[in-house]
């Protein structure tokens, strides 16, 4: 039997960042090999991932990251089975490299995308199963978004100070404008705004017309029995109550409720010397 010394143990440690009674087991188990001991430590992580796969994994920790430009920037969320693990040292290094792929895939969504995204010779998923392979829990993406500027513009971010909410909102403006510090401060109170208020779309055009017309049959059965002109006035005003609550720039700014977000961000934009509008957003919440 192959001796496994203190110094073998340890380089294997350092190579895997598993714990050193299951890397002495691997290497035991190798016969001291300690490619195959590393081998051996990954199917571990991958057999962990299929053993729970049943598991729920509401915990774990939003992540965003922007290019140097300016010009990308990526929204994900990591999640795992515990808050105790999603508070570990090792899932906050895990995250954080999620950051770092999710800004270097070279698709704007889907969850495998970002998973097969190689940096330095080594996929994300590899980064996930040694993950696993540590903490014995399930741990997989959530969501993935990435957003591009294709002309002017800039994109705005906002992770909530628990890390479990993010947003990132897409706005276009003339490129005389785009570096203006007040309309990028008003782009981060939009990302704020989305955080706590929770759109369902931007606009009404991108709501399901299915929704729409279940709201209408709904709003229509609670005044049966009125005539048919005000059933429609009735039912009129409240879809254009569900579209303030639901449309992010139809919605009442949390800053200032005079206003719609909308307007809000046409009014800072006119203040710098120009126009601009929102095109996009994405929110990710954990639990």
């Amino acid at each position: 039997m192959t001796e496994i010394s203190a110094a073998m143990v340890v380089k294997l440690r350092k190579m895997s960042g598993q714990g050193m009674m299951d890397c002495k087991e691997a290497l035991q188990e190798t016969g001291g090999d300690v490619d195959k001991a590393m081998e051996m430590l990954r199917k571990k992580g991958l057999a962990t991932l299929v053993k729970r796969a049943e598991r729920e994994t509401k915990n774990g920790l939003v992540v965003c990251n922007a290019s140097e430009d300016g010009k990308s920037a990526a929204l994900a969320t990591l999640c795992c089975e515990t808050d105790f693990v999603a508070k570990s040292d090792d899932f906050i290094k895990a995250t954080k490299a999620l950051g770092e792929y999710a800004l270097a895939c070279q698709q704007n969504e889907g969850i495998d995308n970002c998973l097969d995204t190689e940096i330095h010779g080594k996929k994300f998923r590899d980064i996930l199963t040694e993950l696993v392979s540590k903490t014995g829990e399930k741990t997989q993406i959530g969501d993935y978004q990435k957003f591009v500027i294709d002309g002017s513009g800039f994109i705005s971010t906002y992770i909530h100070f628990n890390e479990k909410v993010g947003t990132m909102v897409l706005i276009e403006s003339d490129a005389s404008i785009a570096d203006n510090k007040e309309l990028r401060l008003t782009g981060t109170d939009i990302a704020m705004h989305v955080t706590a208020t929770k759109p369902m779309a931007l606009d009404k055009s991108q709501i399901d017309p299915k929704v729409i017309e279940s709201e209408k049959s709904i709003y229509a059965e609670q005044v049966q029995g009125k005539p048919a002109n005000i059933v429609d006035k009735i039912v009129e005003g409240k879809m254009s109550k569900f579209f303030a609550e639901n449309c992010l720039v139809e919605q009442p700014f949390v800053k200032d409720d005079s206003r719609t977000v909308a307007q809000v961000l046409t009014d800072a934009a006119k203040q710098a010397g120009g126009q601009a509008k929102i095109v996009n957003f994405v929110r990710f919440e954990l639990g």
